[in-house]
């Protein structure tokens, strides 16, 4: 696939072939044409050179060919169920984060070393499944109990960001609320409170579902993709390189979600 590129977006879950390069793609993908949707948009480049009977790979080679002008083809989709699944953690390239106005920040994987302390953690899903989770486990250890099999609710394979709690994380009961935007304070109070409480239910369900779209502006550590044989960890930049390097996405992502 020369001059092309193998996309797995998570929002929706596809896995996409595209002559565009990751930048023009999340810009493509989110801001859209008058025949696409529009809205915030996470994708993993794939390696190109992945090869899985899964995929029809065949149309990438038929139909991402430049249009008759010359101009490249924007998007093929090789598939629009169970993706993720399918593409090993270890075909996984860089994750790409865009707002909804198609600013698009590349993180790469690096090297994840778990916090040490015992404090609570909030979770965003993203794929398969999208629901808000509370949890006693840290990243790895919440990747590795979800995607286990022996559990009666699991998936083979998740993508997540861990969120800000700020002081509910080690004090959910007295802990200021003051710089936390979620909506239903208490009930997330209360969630915390049982994990903190009952040592025998590791996590617990938040929200069915983030209607507000991606939290970027709380996301703490960064993201996450994990199964039982493999995880992988994307660091998300600190406040001081997110209001310095990368100030434009920055400023457009503050405005994204629980608005």
């Amino acid at each position: 696939m020369t001059d092309k590129h193998l996309y797995l977006s998570l929002i929706p879950q596809a896995l996409i072939a595209s002559m565009l390069k990751p930048e023009e793609f999340g810009s493509y993908y989110a801001v859209g044409t008058k025949v696409h949707v529009q809205g915030e948009a996470i994708f993993f480049e794939v390696d190109p050179s992945f090869r899985s009977d899964d995929f029809p790979f065949q149309l990438a080679d038929e139909r991402c060919v430049p249009k008759p002008d010359g101009s490249p083809k924007n998007s093929v989709y090789l598939s629009i169920y169970r993706v993720l699944s399918r593409v090993p953690v270890a075909a996984l390239g860089n994750l790409y984060l865009v707002t909804n106005d198609g600013k698009t920040l590349e993180l790469q994987r690096e090297e994840y070393q778990p916090h040490p302390s015992e404090r609570l953690h909030l979770y965003q899903e993203f794929c398969p499944i999208t629901p808000m989770v509370a949890s006693r486990l840290e990243p790895h250890e919440f990747s590795d109990f979800i995607t286990n099999p022996t559990n009666p609710v699991h998936v083979p394979r998740i993508v997540f960001s861990e969120l800000n709690l700020g002081e509910l994380a080690d004090n959910p009961e007295h802990g200021s609320t003051d710089d936390i935007p979620y909506s239903n304070i208490d009930h997330l109070r209360d969630v915390l409170l049982e994990l903190t409480n009952n040592h025998g239910k590791p996590s617990k369900l938040v929200l069915k579902q983030v209607k507000e779209g991606v939290i970027y502006r709380m996301v703490q550590g960064g993201f996450y993709v994990g199964d039982q044989n493999d995880f992988a960890y994307y660091r998300f930049p600190d406040l001081a390189e997110l209001e310095d390097r990368y100030r434009g996405w920055w400023r457009s992502a503050q405005v994204t979600g629980l608005e």
